[in-house]
């Protein structure tokens, strides 16, 4: 037993030593989701990263993973760009894509801007669009002020960027 004690501990601290915390170097998950947007939209501005907390949303919502051929979303807005930019944020958060055909954009009147997410399967739906004051704050940023902008948004809470749309 008194043999055994030493290799014991030893076997202690390597298991410890596993449990170490990430590389002070390694990306936050901030920076991580930040350039999951990126990689899809071209930048991580206010616009895109709220179409990506909306489809992080949405997925939660409606019990599917990321990628699922499950999942139709369909963009409502004019063509216009920062409404158009929450297509690709929802494309980064959900792997939706116009190639999988399961991501499509319609045109619609200025008024519109609303993103329907839908379980194939299930027929539940989640349509979502821009809260009120997540438009008077975002709209229009300076181009020199998008990527700060977005990294705030992905820190404020649902509340205050999205809300539940009327079903047509």
């Amino acid at each position: 037993m008194r043999r055994l004690a030493p290799a014991l501990a030893a076997l202690a601290l390597i298991a410890a030593g596993c449990k170490q915390a990430p590389p002070a170097d390694a990306p936050s998950r901030e920076d991580v989701e930040l350039r999951e947007v990126a990689a899809v939209h071209g930048g991580a501005g206010p616009w895109a990263v709220l179409g990506y907390r909306m489809g992080r949303f949405a997925l939660s919502e409606l019990h599917l993973p990321r990628y699922s051929f499950e999942l139709v979303v369909t963009h409502e807005s004019p063509a216009a760009v920062q409404y158009t930019c929450i297509a690709d944020g929802a494309a980064a958060a959900t792997g939706a894509s116009a190639g999988k055909l399961n991501l499509e954009l319609v045109r619609a009147p200025d008024a519109t801007v609303v993103t329907t997410y839908s379980n194939k399967s299930t027929g539940q739906k989640v349509r979502l669009r821009p809260a009120k004051s997540f438009v008077a704050r975002f709209t229009n940023v300076p181009r020199a002020d998008l990527a700060k902008a977005g990294r705030e948004v992905l820190g404020l809470p649902d509340a205050e960027l999205f809300e539940a749309a009327p079903a047509p």
